[in-house]
């Protein structure tokens, strides 16, 4: 149960790797008004910027198709690979996000919601 927790974890903090990105090294970043600040960027910080929303946008069906794989008693080790597919695959979304890889970018996104629905199924 430690890995799968640690792979929770891991998932929910993907966000924050994009949020990471967009606001590290930015000149005049304000602080006091981060969002005001994001929203001005410009190519690959906007760009990670709105990598974080769609992470964040993604967590809850993750979270949601885990624990019910859980739930239903799915192999824990086939869950584990496939929580591990899914880290990393939203890990390549970032950086094909960042980069300004649409297409690649895309693929990643549906190839991650593929995976997401054989989680929620797992158990059957």
């Amino acid at each position: 149960m430690t890995l799968l927790a640690t792979l929770l974890l891991l998932a929910a903090l993907l966000p924050y790797v994009a949020a990471v990105s967009a606001k590290a090294g930015g000149q005049r970043f304000d602080n006091n008004d981060p969002r005001a600040w994001l929203a001005a960027q410009q190519g690959w910080r906007s760009r990670a910027n709105a990598a974080q929303a769609n992470l964040f946008e993604g967590l809850p069906f993750f979270y949601a198709a885990v624990l019910f794989a859980l739930y239903a008693q799915a192999d824990p080790a086939r869950l584990i690979g496939l929580m591990i597919a899914w880290i990393v695959l939203r890990l390549v979304y970032i950086l094909m996000y960042i980069s300004g890889r649409g297409m690649l970018r895309s693929l990643v996104w549906a190839l991650a919601l593929v995976v997401n629905i054989v989680i929620l199924f797992s158990a059957v």
